[in-house]
């Protein structure tokens, strides 16, 4: 069973900047993660990850690489999400989401 944590209207748009603030970083964050993670999993290709447009690249390869940058840029900010609300209600003992 889960509880529910109470939300003031004023701990959301107090969260707003610092969720903000995490999104961008999470989205650099995943970037630079998903570039080593490709190099792994694409040992041959010394190129970047190939995108939608680059015609040289099977459709198989580009779906595979769109796939795995969607799912770790989702994970990568859900927990950086979720840590900084969990930051946040340590510092005003309020829940900044629902």
């Amino acid at each position: 069973m889960t509880s529910q944590k109470q939300t003031s209207t004023s701990a959301k748009i107090l969260y707003r900047p610092w969720g903000l603030v995490a999104s961008v970083v999470g989205g650099l964050i995943a970037g630079q993660l998903f570039q080593q993670l490709w190099k792994r999993l694409d040992p041959d290709s010394s190129e970047d990850p190939p995108t939608p447009l680059q015609s040289e690249y099977r459709l198989p390869k580009v779906l595979i690489a769109a796939l795995v940058q969607g799912a770790l840029f989702s994970v990568v900010r859900a927990l950086i999400n979720r840590g900084g609300a969990r930051a946040f209600e340590r510092w005003t003992g309020e829940w900044p989401g629902d």
